[in-house]
């Protein structure tokens, strides 16, 4: 599974890369706007900064609600930087957009997914990812594992190519719970990734061997 972090920050970027288990980022207009990121030639820079840092997939993301905007300013993400992926809205000129990008070779994020219809029809249109919002669906008492399990299902049916980006993954659970269901991609903040790493017994069990190391010194 491919870890990607949802952030703008880039501080937070150069950790998760210096890790060596960053395989992407994902962001949008808010967590730019959280950024203090404002203003069209501010955030088309900072997409450069972020695919200066990663090795991977940077989504960026279309603010347009019309097909004919959506391909002005998706054309316009990917002339930026190679690994720039463009990021459209589960809406039916996204998903048109998302055809016509297919067709051209360049590769998109169908984002705002909340149910296997909408996941069936951006991988119909050709979408390279398809980002299904786990945390917000968990946010309103609905499963979003379970979507998760329901789009896999629907894509190995018919080898689908269309890689499941489990978006709004809010603590570490979501991360091994999208793993074991078979989620392409996870997209979260770092702390989602650093839990990982978080064991009492690892804490134990090296202080154990610092303390017998120390004894013998």
């Amino acid at each position: 599974m491919k870890f990607f972090i949802d952030t703008a920050n880039l501080d937070q970027i150069r950790e998760a890369q210096d890790m060596g288990v960053l395989d992407g980022v994902t962001t949008n207009p808010s967590l730019m706007a959280k950024e203090g990121i404002t203003g069209r030639n501010n955030i088309l820079k900072h997409y450069v900064d972020i695919c200066n840092i990663v090795d991977g997939d940077v989504s960026a993301e279309v603010i347009s609600t019309d097909f004919a905007g959506m391909v002005k300013e998706g054309e316009e993400l990917a002339e930026l930087h190679e690994q720039i992926v463009v990021k459209l809205p589960m809406i039916k000129d996204g998903v048109k957009a998302a055809k016509y990008f297919a067709d051209k070779g360049i590769r998109t994020n169908v984002t705002l997914v909340f149910s296997a219809g909408q996941a069936l029809l951006a991988a119909k249109a050709g979408a390279t990812y398809v980002s299904p919002f786990i945390g917000r669906l968990d946010d309103i008492s609905t499963d979003g594992l379970n979507l998760i399990a329901e789009i896999r299902h629907i894509y190995d049916n018919y080898g689908f190519e269309t890689q499941i980006l489990a978006a709004s993954v809010r603590h570490t659970m979501h991360v091994i719970d999208c793993a074991k269901i078979g989620a392409d991609v996870m997209t979260g903040p770092l702390s989602s990734i650093e839990g990982l790493l978080k064991h009492p017994l690892t804490d134990s069990g090296l202080a154990k061997f610092l303390a017998d190391y120390k004894k013998g010194n």
